[in-house]
């Protein structure tokens, strides 16, 4: 017997050639994608009565028609219907636009609905949907309407015909995907119930309550994945059981400029621990900006080496990958671990030695962007990969590293401080450590936020900063003029700097740029050379100049809070007080709430919260990043306590002995082995 996956959407009578195309671009391809296609949203056309409805809501009322119907045209095929319409005691003028086929049924004395926007100080109702309740045509008054997404030829009207259609059909065969004692357990309907009830609503608490089943089995089944991932891994014992020295890592770190923080000292502890057992570690370390990440993962490296593995370091841009090899030269030492360099603007001669020198063991680190994962790139003995400001990779990304060498052990670094609502979902398959205390001698930033008519008090405080020895950065969101963004942009900047301050030294550093010039750019400004530096989002991540003191956020509304933050570390890495100037006029509430909440902390892990309640998840870390998943109808902000007791429903499942092979879960082991990331695995 055919199972709803395996009909094609073909088979539901009014599905043409064409219609099947346009549906097969929303990815429904069988009835089964079809009936789990849900809703965005929903119209209410409940009725209510206009002393509940505030002025500029939309909202359905019922009324009585009392004047005749007044018909204007105006222009090409543009009209004007209006009429008076009693309501809650009130005589109003309802307003349709180009509806004039309404005017003969607008008949006096006659009840009809009135779906629109509300003005109350002109008593008007401009109105999107009108019925009559006498008519048998009457559809949406007093419910719930579901609202798809729609495109091409496809409307609301048809898609909502076709999944009736559907229900009606085969709508006994959808299948329950969750084991009986869950349903049980967390009084959930079942799922055929709950598919039709989110298409048909009805009422709202059936409604509701077919969203919370739903919304539960997509948490689920994704924590599932991860728990179940996680959970194979540690049973493999087939990763590197890299035996570091305590003594070589004590004594290394007493060889550094710094005292390292307990914090710091407590992950290295963990990723020490994870590193000598005999799975494949897979380690989150998040910290924020400037708590000193990098240094546990030098450390982490290090230990690597000196047990006769190679490591490697990937980070998102070439600037960062050259600061960190610099970075790590310097701390090894000139007799350390050997450091190599591996970026896609490297010549292929220097490319080719990089390749050699890593597959023959001459390199013990390679540090590099992207270039690092290539297929032609190979490890003599690679044990242990970290990754920097890389949270978009998902759990499929993140497997293509094992791949580069036998199982090496991975720690994932993010100095974007993620909430736990987020880090439970995004990264459910990894242990987490997290660096909250920031180095000895590290004052608080001081945020301002002012104006652009403020702009010349601003260039007298870059003045006395350079006066005193200091450096500022200038951030600008667009590299050249944009007719559509009236934002200051980097290169007009840079000329306004240059006026401002002739004589200072002022430097420009955008993405356009070649490796070369910004290599020139960085050491101009790093040695002291330039006083002011103008620049783009590309010193976001990872740029230390611990003599920069003060940096000026242009156009800072066009900023997301995380990004502010993170541009805001790269000062007050030195022992002087440092400032951050945020130059915005933002229009919006939101805007002007992203300001208020640099100026009130500078705790990375609040302006994360913050965030992610102004932005929700599907923006939090990028609308195309894997590391996040969408979902169809769960929301990682409202729904957070379902995520945690999905979270916690599914490792409890996990770890059962009989997972695999009892019948109860039967189903939930079938989808598993259906996905990518375990297909090829033994997993029972």
């Amino acid at each position: 017997m055919l199972k709803l996956n395996q009909i094609p959407i073909k088979q539901l009578k009014g599905v043409s050639a064409q219609k099947e195309g346009e549906l097969h671009a929303f990815g429904v391809h069988t009835v089964a994608d079809l009936l789990d296609y849900f809703p965005y949203r929903y119209e209410d056309y409940r009725v209510r009565e206009l002393s509940e409805v505030k002025s500029g809501e939309k909202a359905t009322v019922l009324g009585v028609i009392r004047g005749a119907p007044l018909l204007q045209r105006y222009g090409k095929g543009k009209s004007r219907l209006t009429c008076k319409v009693e309501t809650g005691g009130l005589l109003v003028t309802a307003v349709w636009f180009n509806r004039h086929y309404l005017q003969e049924q607008l008949q006096l004395n006659r009840e009809i609905t009135l779906t629109g926007k509300w003005e109350q100080s002109r008593l008007q109702i401009t109105v999107s949907q009108s019925e009559f309740p006498d008519s048998a045509k009457n559809a949406k008054s007093d419910s719930l309407q579901p609202v798809y997404s729609v495109g091409g030829s496809i409307t609301q009207v048809w898609i909502k015909k076709q999944i009736l259609s559907a229900l009606t059909h085969y709508g006994s065969m959808i299948e329950e995907v969750l084991p009986f004692e869950l349903l049980q357990e967390h009084k959930l309907m079942s799922r055929a119930e709950a598919v039709r009830c989110i298409h048909l609503p009805g009422d709202t608490g059936k409604g509701q309550e077919a969203r919370r089943r739903m919304v539960y089995e997509e948490l689920f089944l994704f924590q599932l994945k991860l728990q179940a991932y996680r959970a194979m891994n540690r049973s493999r014992h087939d990763g590197i059981s890299i035996r570091v020295d305590s003594e070589t890592i004590r004594s290394f770190a007493a060889s550094l400029p710094f005292e390292l923080t307990d914090a710091q000292k407590k992950v290295v502890n963990e990723i020490l621990l994870d590193m000598r057992r005999d799975y494949s570690m897979n380690r989150l370390l998040q910290g924020d900006v400037g708590s000193g990440k990098t240094v546990v993962a030098a450390i982490a490296l290090y230990g690597a080496v000196k047990a006769g593995y190679q490591g490697a370091l990937m980070v998102p841009t070439e600037i960062l990958a050259e600061q960190h090899a610099k970075s790590l030269q310097k701390l090894f030492g000139e007799s350390g671990p050997q450091v190599g360099l591996l970026t896609g603007s490297l010549t292929d001669r220097r490319r080719r030695d990089v390749r050699a020198g890593l597959q023959m063991g001459l390199i013990d680190v390679a540090v590099g962007t992207h270039a690092l994962i290539q297929d032609d790139v190979h490890f003599r003995d690679l044990g242990l990969v970290v990754t920097d400001e890389q949270h978009r990779f998902g759990v499929n990304q993140r497997s293509i590293l094992r791949r580069k060498g036998p199982s090496p052990d991975v720690l994932t670094m993010t100095a974007t401080p993620i909430p736990r609502t987020l880090a439970i979902t995004a990264f459910g398959d990894m242990d987490v450590s997290t660096i909250k205390e920031m180095p000895k001698g590290r004052k608080p930033i001081k945020t301002y936020w002012v104006k652009h008519s403020a702009m010349e008090r601003v260039y007298g405080f870059i003045r006395r900063e350079a006066a005193e020895g200091r450096q500022a950065y200038v951030i600008c969101p667009l590299i050249e003029e944009s007719e559509k963004l009236d934002v200051q942009n980097a290169i007009d900047v840079y000329v306004q700097m240059q006026q401002a301050f002739p004589d200072l030294v002022v430097g420009l550093l955008h993405g356009r740029l070649s490796a070369g010039e910004k290599e020139e750019v960085m050491s101009g400004f790093a040695s002291g050379e330039a006083q002011v530096l103008v620049a783009t989002t590309v010193v976001e991540v990872g740029v230390d100049v611990p003599n920069a003191s003060l940096i000026v956020i242009m156009d800072a509304e066009r900023f997301g809070l995380s990004q502010l933050h993170q541009l805001r570390g790269r000062v007050g890495r030195g022992e002087q007080q440092s400032h951050c100037i945020l130059i915005a006029d933002p229009k919006s509430e939101n805007g002007k709430e992203r300001m208020q909440v640099m100026t009130e902390t500078n705790d990375g892990f609040e302006v994360a919260r913050r965030d992610l309640e102004l932005r929700g998840p599907g923006d939090f870390f990028g609308t195309k990043q894997s590391g996040v998943p969408e979902f169809k109808l769960a929301d990682m902000v409202s729904d957070y306590d379902v995520l945690e007791l999905a979270r916690e429903n599914a490792g409890r499942l996990v770890e059962r002995e009989d997972f695999w092979s009892n019948e109860a879960y039967a189903k939930l082991c079938s989808i598993l082995r259906k996905d990518q990331i375990f297909q090829g695995e033994q997993l029972d």
